[in-house]
């Protein structure tokens, strides 16, 4: 089974970078994109319908402003649109399948790098999404979250860590709630589970020339549950053609 993350910055715009045309190219079993940026009334074109799979939209309610996708090859025995909190999901921030017994969620984290109020909302989500994960790890038997957290975990994960210990992304409270996620709640990042490199990133800033210099971060992932550790078989940072400022994800599971 194949599973593709990415937030696309925009799905209208990916579009016309050609991420459809690649995408199709991928034989992908699950797609989870992240702020499509878009109401579901300008995606009426079949272009955001893509065969063979059944896509779901979780919107904003700001128009032009984050909103999560999920697409499948399978139809799921589930579908949960938003998480329940109403000041996530106006934002269009989660959305869930079910597949038998296996929950996979397309995640948009928020970003607290434009100022306090936003820092405060996303450490308060933080919170509440903690207690959230362990339910679904005793709820289903494997469970998969694959967005982008807006964090990066450890100093391997971004270029210039020492300049970014004080900006949301790499706070100190944030890289202690992921050790927290990934030592004591039974998840694993899928990605390292197979791939201990360094300079591994899914996204850069626009500014200077961060993506030419690969000076990134990694803030996207494929969260599992740790009985899924074994089920890795491949990990990709797809950075061959850009469809946004973040990268896709791409991670192969046996099962």
């Amino acid at each position: 089974m194949r599973i593709i993350t990415l937030n696309l910055n925009g799905i209208r715009s990916a579009a016309k970078k050609g991420f459809f045309d690649w995408l199709a190219l991928q034989q992908a079993d699950i797609v989870c994109l992240q702020e499509i940026k878009a109401q579901s009334a300008q995606l009426t074109d079949s272009l955001f319908y893509p065969q063979p799979y059944h896509c779901y939209y979780h919107e904003a309610e700001k128009k032009g402003y984050s909103g999560v996708a999920l697409y499948a090859r399978r139809q799921p025995d589930a579908l949960q649109m938003g998480i329940g909190w109403v000041d996530i999901d106006c934002e269009g921030r989660y959305l869930q399948a079910q597949f038998g017994d296996l929950c996979v969620i397309s995640l948009y984290m928020h970003s607290g790098s434009s100022g306090e109020e936003r820092q405060a909302l996303k450490f308060s989500f933080m919170a509440r999404f903690l207690p959230h994960l362990q339910e679904l790890r005793n709820k289903y038997q494997h469970v998969v979250i694959c967005g982008d957290w807006n964090i990066a975990h450890k100093p391997i994960d971004l270029k210039n860590w020492k300049g970014n210990v004080k900006n949301s992304g790499f706070l100190p409270e944030e890289r202690a709630w992921m050790d927290k996620l990934l030592t004591e709640t039974g998840y694993s990042d899928a990605f390292r589970v197979v791939n201990p490199s360094a300079e591994q990133y899914t996204w850069w800033s626009n500014r200077g020339q961060a993506w030419a210099k690969n000076v990134g971060w990694r803030i996207d992932y494929q969260i599992i549950s740790d009985n899924l550790q074994a089920h890795v078989k491949q990990a990709e940072i797809y950075t061959t053609q850009r469809f946004s400022d973040h990268a896709p994800l791409l991670i192969d599971y046996a099962f």
